[in-house]
């Protein structure tokens, strides 16, 4: 299959799709005017801010966010990806999907990983048969029962066990079949010193790990007994990646969007725990490494994250590291507080659920929490010790974004600390202004324990998703919405926007991505499309372009708005072209360049002439 047969094929689903239909069979749509409007389903709302739009073919909701075409709610709404979201549309609508011409390397890759998935099942098969059907899984049955976890919930997740033997598995699927390489690979056996093989699971209850789409990718073991490790996960692996798989987000991203947020627990067993009680809203992260793309997998669903690990020192510290990661990223944060240094399993099997709902319901703020955490770990005796305090809080009171909020912190802490609000704010002003000081404030508790040093030494990463909750709205990003959509409407107007500003100078990131790809879709004389936008773009600029278009839907027809848009940027290029030249010039001049100084300052002249009129 060739590009023009995929875009031929994307293109008759894209015509045969109408947008409110289908969106209509997960929300409740009114109309109003030439559009439809209902509460997203991508967070939680009680008036309506969702908006589609039929004869542009996009959705853009204005509380989230999330927007794009017919395929990329599906792909939101389904948990799948965008070409799956595709592929699932022609399924329901009758189209065949034409034949794609993979490489025999290709074939041969993806009939592996099948292969995989299939001894995964076999093994998650037969660690449930061991649990459930043979006398050996009584001692993993007591001990599932001693921890409160109901048959149900045991056939929910097909825990298991496996047996107390050095070989049972690898011996098991020897005989059916399953060779060396598949059984070494997979990590459900190892090597011998010597040669042969011997199981890596024994005489532990097993948990299978599913990626999102529900397929059996890793392990986890958990021991009955004293002996270490106490838990043991399958070894990395094609499929078994700990930094991007969630435990039990293939059961609970319904329950997180209906509910508008998600609990995150350390380990499987505390979410087996938490499902058990009926809060179907969790996940764990396999530990206490929650990394980046944990964060950024977790905001396709919700945007409130109410963290709820151990209350011990390593789950206190984990806390801090998931919090620093999170914190920039739009998202609400909470923290549940367990009280009597238990973890969510343990509380839920003294108290019940609804004394763990309760503490949902009183579960912290960052300040908050963090605050805690240092006076916990910091003596504020001395003037030292309150300053050490002070300067632990430093990045939670620069990362508020509402002027209201520090004002409230910084009262705090001057009535905690007994240190003047004055001080406070002066140490704030200085810590925003220079990074790097702020990024030192944060290891000033428990320098052993610096939250980027510990992140790092887990491999996790730093940098938080680049998408907020909201983008700043600038009068220059909603002039280049205005012309974004003229231009989509209308492509001749491409050539007269790159004739005012140059593309690759657009001061928006987004926006100039945008325009850019229009660009090279016009010079390959493409039709703008939505479908082959939204798979080129990334969701970032996807949600952009359809802000663009649904938002400002009137603005393309004003000839007015587009002119003086395109005005206002150009300005904006300018007075960045003046900046510029200006210390060009002079740094020109510094140096004795006396022909290149001049030739700076007649541009700066012909720029500054051009403002001014």
């Amino acid at each position: 299959m060739d590009n023009a047969e995929m875009d031929a094929f994307v293109e008759r689903v894209e015509q045969g799709s109408d947008i409110v239909d289908v969106v209509s069979q997960y929300v409740t749509l009114k109309r109003k005017g030439n559009r439809f409007w209902g509460c997203c389903p991508f967070h939680q709302e009680h008036t309506p801010s969702f908006s589609v739009v039929p004869d542009k073919g996009f959705f853009y909701c204005f509380g989230c966010h999330a927007g794009g075409n017919v395929f990329k709610f599906l792909s939101l709404i389904e948990n799948v990806s965008y070409f799956e979201a595709i592929k699932l549309q022609a399924e329901k609508l009758g189209i065949p999907m034409p034949e794609r011409h993979r490489s025999e390397a290709e074939k041969a890759r993806e009939q592996r990983l099948k292969d995989l998935l299939k001894v995964n099942e076999m093994a998650r098969n037969f660690f449930h048969n061991c649990l459930t059907m043979t006398h050996m899984g009584e001692v993993g049955k007591a001990y599932f029962a001693g921890r409160g976890i109901s048959t149900e919930t045991i056939d929910e997740f097909s825990l298991g066990y496996a047996p107390d033997a050095w070989d049972k598995l690898t011996k098991a699927f020897t005989a059916r079949g399953v060779s060396r390489d598949f059984l070494l690979e997979d990590g459900l056996s190892m090597e011998r010193q010597g040669g042969g093989l011997y199981d890596r699971f024994r005489h532990r209850v097993m948990i299978p790990i599913a990626d999102e789409k529900g397929r059996i990718v890793g392990f986890g073991g958990r021991v009955l007994d004293d002996s270490k490790p106490k838990y043991l996960n399958t070894k990395e692996t094609v499929l078994f990646n700990k930094r991007r798989l969630l435990f039990g987000l293939d059961r609970s991203h319904q329950a997180i969007r209906q509910a508008g947020y998600v609990i995150i627990v350390e380990g499987y067993m505390d979410a087996i725990s938490v499902f058990d009680a009926g809060v179907k809203n969790v996940v764990a992260s396999l530990g206490t490494s929650f990394t980046a793309e944990h964060c950024k997998k977790l905001l396709r669903y919700c945007k409130r994250f109410f963290f709820c690990y151990d209350s011990d020192e390593a789950g206190q510290n984990a806390t801090i590291r998931a919090l620093s990661i999170v914190r920039d990223s739009g998202a609400e944060v909470r923290v549940i507080v367990v009280p009597d240094g238990k973890d969510p399993d343990e509380f839920i099997r003294k108290h019940g659920a609804d004394a763990f709902r309760a503490l949902t319901e009183k579960a912290l703020s960052i300040p908050d929490y963090r605050l805690g955490y240092v006076l916990a770990h910091t003596s504020i005796d001395t003037t030292e010790g309150k300053m050490r305090a002070l300067r632990a809080m430093l990045p939670v009171i620069v990362s508020l974004g509402g002027a209201a909020e520090r004002g409230e912190l910084i009262k705090k802490l001057g009535a905690t600390l007994l240190i003047d609000e004055g001080v406070i704010r002066e140490e704030a002003a200085k810590a925003a202004r220079n990074p790097r000081l702020l990024q030192e404030e944060q290891g000033v508790i428990g320098p052993r324990n610096h939250p980027q040093r510990q992140a790092q030494a887990e491999g996790s990463v730093q940098e938080p998703p680049k998408r907020p909750l909201r983008r700043a709205d600038s009068a220059l990003q909603k002039a280049g919405r205005i012309v974004i959509r003229s231009v989509w409407e209308d492509a001749t107007l491409l050539t007269h926007v790159a004739s005012m500003v140059p593309l690759e100078e657009l001061q928006d990131e987004v926006q100039r991505k945008i325009l850019l790809y229009l660009r090279d879709m016009q010079a390959q004389g493409r039709r703008f499309d939505a479908a082959n936008a939204a798979e080129a773009l990334g969701d970032e600029a996807a949600e952009e372009l359809s802000r663009a278009v649904v938002e400002n839907e009137h603005a393309g027809e004003d000839v007015m708005a587009y002119h003086d848009s395109v005005e206002r940027l150009r300005r904006a290029y300018l007075t960045t072209r003046y900046e510029r030249l200006s210390r060009e010039a002079a740094e020109a001049g510094a140096r004795g360049d006396v022909a290149a100084a001049a030739a700076k300052l007649k541009e700066i002249t012909e720029i500054k002439k051009e403002m001014d009129d």
